[in-house]
């Protein structure tokens, strides 16, 4: 019986551990400075290196090289605390979630005072470190405060504020993140390279999507895919079908057609989503999933390049290709809707109804009348301008010329059109009453006399 993929794959050194440099790094540095605090908090989401960096950490700690921030891996302690080892007795992993009393912690300071048995230091792990109890922490608190020179403690959890602050503030606290898609998809090759199973480059993406940034459930997801693979490898249709993701085929239909306001299409689309079994929430997730690629690529078309998505290259092609057919206002309403309407979707007792009312909404910009809707139907107009040659005004305000097509000069025949006459405007009535009337002809002089 072979072990679980994330097990098999799990690292041994700080090095080997994917997307926690901010943690590795200045852990390795301290082992070099040889300034190692007695007691570390380590948290962070699930299955993202919590525990294994301490595992590793203690293998530095105790490596007859060390403390050193690359274990030699032959002496008897990097042996024993090897991927698949045996354990060593100076390095106790205790699971608080079970152990977590304060008996349990009586217990714990009671067997740290004793001296390790044949290793530099007794480590004590304590996993899911947020389910010991108050009375427990504050039990341990002067052994963590004021821990013999052999003695070290690390401190495992996904909810660091359920620690009490006195601990917190004995310990040097580092926080864990979720790992990045892209190195996580890269993690997920590598490891389906070792297996030598051919797997599609269009199934990492789902599987990354499914892990949530998580490297153990990515793991366990692949690991299931895996399992399952033919002579054919890990086939895309086979992840879309196990993991119960929307078909790319059917997301392309349902934009084409919210682009072209085919209420048939869509509509269809949606009856095939329901009789086939398929959860109409997940199909609304993935179509707000697929809205967000075209928001980015509309307003980035090299996103791609970027690593703003993630995706085949193929699939941005297509993907490109629908970002131009809707309008900026377009797509952030229909975005916009989808989301609010899958937040409601949350606890509808009618998910198709749901579904349904929602693409009826994005189809009908013209039943709103707010800004965004508003917005949405002018890009439609100077779409549909663009394409008849007539110039609109633009979203800004600013005249949008569009070059009309052009027209074989022998079909088109001018009207003869007559230029009016043009008038010379007429006086102002108080100035004609006013000006003198004009003399015929001068007024002879008087003759003059002798």
């Amino acid at each position: 019986m072979s072990l679980a993929l994330y097990r098999r794959y799990r690292p041994e050194t700080f090095a080997e551990v994917i997307g926690q440099e901010h943690v590795t790094d200045p852990l390795q540095q301290a082992l070099r400075n040889n300034r190692v605090n007695h007691a570390y908090l380590f948290s962070g989401p699930r299955g993202c290196g919590k525990t294994t960096s301490a595992r590793i950490l203690a293998r530095c700690l105790n490596c007859e090289q060390g403390p050193t921030p690359t274990p030699c891996g032959v002496c008897q302690s990097c042996t024993d605390l090897a991927r698949g080892g045996p354990g060593s007795i100076d390095v106790i992993e205790i699971d608080a979630a079970s152990h977590g009393g304060v008996d349990d912690a009586r217990e714990l300071r009671e067997r740290a005072f004793f001296a390790p048995v044949h290793s530099r230091y007794k480590i004590f792990i304590l996993d899911e470190a947020h389910m010991v109890t108050s009375a427990g922490f504050n039990a341990l608190l002067k052994v963590v405060e004021e821990p013999p020179e052999h003695l070290k403690f690390i401190f495992a959890t996904t909810e660091p504020e359920k620690v009490i602050g006195t601990i917190r503030s004995r310990t040097h606290h580092y926080p864990f993140r979720l790992v990045p898609p892209g190195t996580l998809r890269d993690y997920l090759a590598e490891v389906c390279g070792r297996e030598s199973i051919q797997v599609e480059e269009s199934v990492f993406p789902l599987v990354v999507r499914a892990g949530a940034g998580s490297v153990r459930d990515s793991m366990s997801v692949m690991d299931q895919l895996l399992a399952g693979a033919d002579e054919r490898g890990v086939t895309y249709a086979m992840a879309t079908a196990l993991l119960g993701y929307t078909d790319a085929t059917l997301l392309d239909e349902v934009v084409d057609a919210f682009a072209a306001h085919d209420g048939a299409t869509v509509f269809r689309a949606v009856d095939r989503v329901v009789e086939g079994g398929h959860d109409p929430r997940r199909f609304a997730a993935d179509l707000l999933e697929r809205l967000r690629d075209l928001v980015i690529l509309a307003a980035v078309p090299d996103a791609l390049e970027k690593g703003l998505i993630d995706a085949p290259a193929d699939r941005v092609e297509v993907m490109a290709r629908q970002a131009q057919s809707f309008g900026p206002a377009e797509l952030s309403r229909a975005a916009d809707i989808v989301n609010t309407g899958l937040t409601e979707m949350r606890g509808n007792a009618a998910p198709r109804l749901q579904l349904e009312l929602i693409c009826a909404r994005v189809m009908l910009p013209g039943a709103y009348d707010d800004a965004v809707s508003l917005q949405a139907r002018l890009d439609k107009l100077e779409r549909r301008a663009a394409v008849g040659g007539v110039a609109l005004p633009a979203a800004g305000g600013a005249a949008q010329v569009v070059q009309a097509p052009a027209v074989p000069a022998a079909t088109v025949q001018a009207p003869a059109v007559q230029a009016p006459a043009v008038q010379a405007p007429a006086a102002p009535v108080q100035q004609m009453h006013s000006a003198p009337a004009p003399s015929a002809a001068p007024a002879a002089a008087p003759p003059s006399r002798p």
